[in-house]
């Protein structure tokens, strides 16, 4: 029989929507995730650089997860749901009925993802406007972002055009299925569509791109109602979505935010004191929050609007309310690591050693090299072996969506050794691009202290180390692994009125469980690599432009 003080616990769901599978997790007012759930879910790859999903199949998957976490608890102890997920695009017409987002006419395909790069010519139509709102993103918008990706279905696909109702950016798509509310979180408009937050909707902007059908109708398509992650939506969970949910119905649903964002909500407010950090006793705005999964996100907030050339923002309030927000990013990182790995001739004899030993290829890989080292630190064993790690582009602070991956220093062997130094050079490359990334921030006037990690890869300890090492920094790691899913439940607390601010759950659900701190020893190493790896971008664009007088 529960104790009269379990009986008293208050949970918040938090279901997050990543690039490959749907997570859920019961949060308790600690932060302490008390049970989780993840489903896989489905990705069409129909040509290069298009990638489809079904908002249908990912609303399925949020139902069975959800009714997984919360079975056997009692509903009254559940005070509020908050989603996440990624920045991709749902179409549906005036009906909500899914719509075409392919030639093939499959309706159920009507999410392009995140990483879809199929608007590359209509995304270098809109940074030649120099419009500005640009300015808010960093100077030239991503590929990744709506205004190309919504361009691109009214030149490419004219009839599902004419018969939209409505675009949404996935977390918003599921705060309405939650809901019935076509409200938007101010994380999403103004991080991905050009909203902002004292201005709103620019109409200059949509007509000069040829998007003016979108001003006519005042913006319902896209949205005119905005609310703060966090806000409660409507009168919370309807009907409908709790049986479908396996939730109490009315309980409070938050206005959503971006995956990245949420993550960045469940580690960059924790408390430190203790922990010997250069970030304790200092504002939250000398932290970077870094979300690493398929792709890897770098959040900073500050007091002021910080422009920094090449990092998206400054956004106002998108993931800290009262605080600017920048975000660098570097489009594929554990997708590439996965890419190199597998895609090495070496790898089935990884895999059969790693099945053999009951451990993970990664955790094979890490304990391979510390053999391989000798009297080495690890990181040395890659002096001639050198990877540039924009194999699906440079989202910061290059901004170049042809830049394409290199690798410098190969042989002809073909054997694990090979493969675990291309798997170390490959890390170091992405360490190294985070290291790109925060000094363009610094120069901009961030002050960076203390870097947080979340996601995937920072559960990876060779990953983790590299990243203080190439940095400099710190590394915090949150006792709770998956960071994301607290930030999404924290946004369910809020909503349900149990906290004043997002701060205060923030502070008080976010917690720290490990400090990586940088060996300075080898500061003068990864300097060197760090001078290589500004070559190797260099020597890309010369090779081009001699190319390209051919």
């Amino acid at each position: 029989m529960p104790s009269e003080k379990q009986a008293a616990v208050k949970y918040y769901v938090g279901v997050d929507v990543g690039s490959a599978s749907v997570r859920a997790a019961l949060v308790d007012g600690a932060g302490t995730v008390v049970a989780h759930a993840e489903q896989p879910i489905q990705v069409w790859e129909p040509r290069p650089d298009h990638y489809e999903q079904s908002s249908a199949d990912i609303w399925a998957a949020c139902c069975s997860v959800t009714k997984e976490v919360v079975r056997g608890v009692d509903a009254s102890q559940i005070r509020g749901l908050g989603f996440d997920a990624t920045c991709s695009l749902v179409v549906v017409d005036k009906q909500f009925q899914p719509l075409a987002v392919n030639s093939e006419g499959q309706s159920q395909r009507n999410v392009i993802m995140w990483m879809d790069h199929r608007a590359a010519s209509q995304v270098q139509r809109i940074n030649a406007t120099q419009h500005r709102v640009l300015s808010y993103v960093g100077g030239a918008m991503s590929v990744e972002m709506q205004p190309p990706k919504l361009l691109w279905i009214k030149e490419n696909l004219p009839e599902s055009w004419e018969k939209v109702g409505y675009f949404f950016d996935l977390p918003d798509f599921l705060s309405w299925k939650a809901t019935g509310v076509t409200a938007r979180s101010l994380c999403t408009v103004v991080c991905k569509w050009t909203y902002t937050s004292d201005r709103g909707w620019d109409d200059s902007f949509w007509k000069m791109i040829g998007l003016e059908d979108l001003v006519k109708d005042k913006y319902e398509k896209i949205g005119n109602h905005v609310l703060s992650p966090g806000e409660a939506v409507g009168k919370g969970l309807t009907a409908g979505a709790a049986e479908e949910l396996g939730l109490p119905e009315g309980i409070a649903v938050a206005a959503s935010l971006i995956d990245a964002h949420a993550g960045g909500l469940g580690v960059i407010g924790a408390d430190v004191k203790g922990h010997n950090l250069p970030c304790e006793n200092q504002p939250i705005t000398s932290r970077v929050a870094m979300i690493c999964g398929t792709s890897s996100c770098h959040m900073g907030v500050s007091e002021a609007p910080i422009f920094v050339p090449g990092v998206w923002g400054p956004y106002f309030s998108a993931m800290v309310p009262g605080l600017w927000l920048n975000e660098g990013g570097q489009s594929a990182t554990g997708k590439l690591i996965d890419h190199v790995v597998r895609g090495h001739v070496a790898f089935p004899e990884l895999e059969a050693k790693a099945e053999a030993s009951a451990h993970s290829i990664y955790t094979y890989l890490n304990s391979h090299l510390d053999l391989i080292k000798k009297s080495l630190p690890v990181g040395f064993l890659t002096v001639d072996l050198h990877v540039w790690p924009d194999f699906h582009g440079n989202r910061s602070p290059l901004t170049d969506l042809t830049l394409k991956g290199m690798v410098v220093g190969l042989t002809l062997s073909r054997g694990l050794d090979e493969l675990a130094l291309i798997y170390l050079a490959t890390i170091q490359a992405i360490a190294l691009g985070t290291r790109h990334i925060l000094e363009a921030m610094q120069a901009a006037g961030h002050e960076i202290t203390t870097l947080f990690l979340c996601g995937g890869l920072s559960k990876n300890p060779l990953f983790v180390q590299m990243h203080a090492d190439i940095t400099g920094k710190p590394v915090v790691l949150s006792k709770e692994v998956e960071s994301v899913l607290v930030g999404a439940a924290i946004l369910g607390a809020c909503a349900s009125g149990d906290f004043a601010s997002i701060q205060e759950a923030m502070a008080k659900m976010g917690k720290i469980g490990k400090v990586v701190q940088p060996n300075h020893e080898h500061k003068r190493f990864y300097d060197k690599k760090y001078e290589v790896f500004l070559k190797l971008v260099e020597h890309q664009r010369e090779y081009r432009s001699i190319m390209n007088s051919v």
